[in-house]
C-alpha cells in the first residue's frame, strides 16, 4: 500500500496515512481516462447551434430572372445556398450529445487518475480543513504554509460553506466534492488536495 504524509493548515506533518491500492495504486489506464474525458466534454455540450435553411430564410419566393433567354445560369431563388443572404447548406441543427460509458469504466478513469496523482507527488493530505469564518486570506495561508502552486483542487467529504466560499475567488483554486469529483476536473487541475475524511470516503466508494 503507498504511503503518504498528512499535514495540517499549518504545513506540519501530524501523521502517516496508508492509501487503499486498489483506489491510489492501480497502474493508470490513459486509454480509458481518455474515453471518459471525451464523453464528460460531450456531455457538456448545449447543443443550442443552429442554422437556417433556404426554406427558413425569410424571401426568396420570386424567382430572379426568368429561366432562359438571359444568358445567366438559371436561378429559382434568392435564397439558394450559393446568394448572398441565402439559406446554408448542411448547417448544424439543434442536437443532444450526451452520451453514456459504462460504470466500471468511469470508476477505473477515476481510480487512474488518482492513482497517476500519487505518482507524480501532486496528491496532498490534510488532516482537517476546517475555518471558523469565511476568509480568503485563511485559504490562502493555507495553501502557502502546504507549499501547493498551481492550479488545485481541494476535495472535500461534504459541504463547508466557510471553505467553500473562502477559496472562491482565489484563482485556479476549485472545491469540489468526493460525490461530484469527475476526470475533466482532476485532470485540470495539477494538485489535488484531500481531507483524510475525503480520503476514507474516496476508498468506500471506488475500492
Amino acid at each position: 500500500m503507498p504511503k503518504i504524509d498528512v499535514y495540517n493548515i499549518e504545513g506540519k506533518k501530524v501523521s502517516t496515512l496508508e492509501l487503499n491500492d486498489n483506489v491510489f495504486g492501480i497502474k493508470p489506464n490513459e486509454a480509458v481516462v481518455h474515453s471518459a474525458l471525451v464523453n464528460y466534454m460531450a456531455n457538456q455540450r448545449q447543443g443550442t447551434a443552429s442554422t437556417k435553411t433556404r426554406a427558413e430564410v425569410s424571401g426568396g419566393g420570386r424567382k430572379p430572372w426568368k429561366q432562359k433567354g438571359t444568358g445567366r445560369a438559371r436561378q429559382g431563388s434568392t435564397r439558394s445556398p450559393q446568394w448572398i443572404k441565402g439559406g446554408i447548406a448542411l448547417g448544424p441543427k439543434p442536437r443532444d450529445y450526451r452520451y453514456t460509458i459504462n460504470k466500471k469504466e468511469r470508476r477505473l478513469a477515476i481510480k487512474s487518475v488518482l492513482s497517476s496523482k500519487v505518482l507524480e507527488n501532486n496528491l496532498v493530505v490534510v488532516d482537517n480543513l476546517q475555518f471558523e469564518e469565511i476568509k480568503t486570506k485563511q485559504m490562502v495561508n493555507a495553501l502557502a504554509n502546504l507549499k501547493v502552486e498551481g492550479k488545485t483542487l481541494v476535495v472535500l467529504p461534504e459541504k463547508n460553506l466557510n471553505v467553500q466560499k473562502s477559496a472562491k475567488n482565489i484563482e485556479n483554486v476549485k472545491t469540489t466534492l468526493i460525490n461530484t469529483i469527475n476526470v475533466y476536473d482532476l485532470l485540470k487541475y495539477n494538485k489535488l488536495i484531500l481531507t483524510v475524511d475525503s480520503v476514507k470516503g474516496l476508498e468506500e466508494v471506488y475500492a
